[in-house]
């Protein structure tokens, strides 16, 4: 079969695999051989004293070799596993040097970039940059993002969620043409 596009194509035609990853951490998609993590759903960690986050227990498995955790839109910082995050690097690193917006954004995103490894109970210490750019104290919300985390101040979370409520029904067509 040729390859198509795989919003083209049903699971049945797509010869892609899904299964579950581990303890529930997220889905995993099988794909020529490679596996993409899918994370999934919403956690509410607390930052200890020390600035440390503990990963979700069904997230350490994806992130035991080390992570990468840096800004991200909407003052929320992004957390990606190390091969995920060289992957996103490498793609914006393609975008021509010529433009502008596209030094400035790669400037700002690895600017902020700290690579970290989690120690054996999943804790790893959001710099103090990085929690100040997020407004992090105490209460935090980790979400899954399909290919990263999200970290938020919990009261960010929960009003950024009930502004975005109504425009995520409202555009679902729009951003996800047919699946709905």
């Amino acid at each position: 079969m040729d390859k198509m596009p795989l919003s083209s194509l049903t699971v049945e035609e797509s010869g892609v695999e899904w299964r579950k990853k581990g303890d529930g951490g997220g889905a995993s998609r099988v794909d020529e051989g490679e596996v993409a993590i899918v994370f999934l759903g919403t956690h509410t960690p607390r930052l200890d004293e020390k600035g440390r986050l503990i990963l979700p227990a069904k997230y350490r498995d994806q992130m035991s070799d080390g992570l990468v955790v840096t800004r991200g839109q909407e003052r929320c910082l992004f957390i990606y596993p190390m091969d995920e995050f060289v992957k996103v690097a490498q793609g914006m690193q393609a975008a021509p040097t010529t433009n502008r917006s596209a030094r400035d954004y790669l400037r700002v995103f690895l600017s902020g970039a700290s690579d970290e490894v989690p120690d054996r109970q999943g804790r790893f210490t959001i710099p103090a940059n990085l929690r100040q750019y997020a407004g992090l104290d105490r209460e935090v919300t980790v979400i899954g993002a399909g290919s990263r985390l999200e970290v938020w101040d919990s009261a960010d979370w929960n009003a950024y969620l009930a502004a975005s409520e109504q425009s995520f029904a409202d555009i679902a067509e729009e951003v996800v043409p047919g699946i709905f």
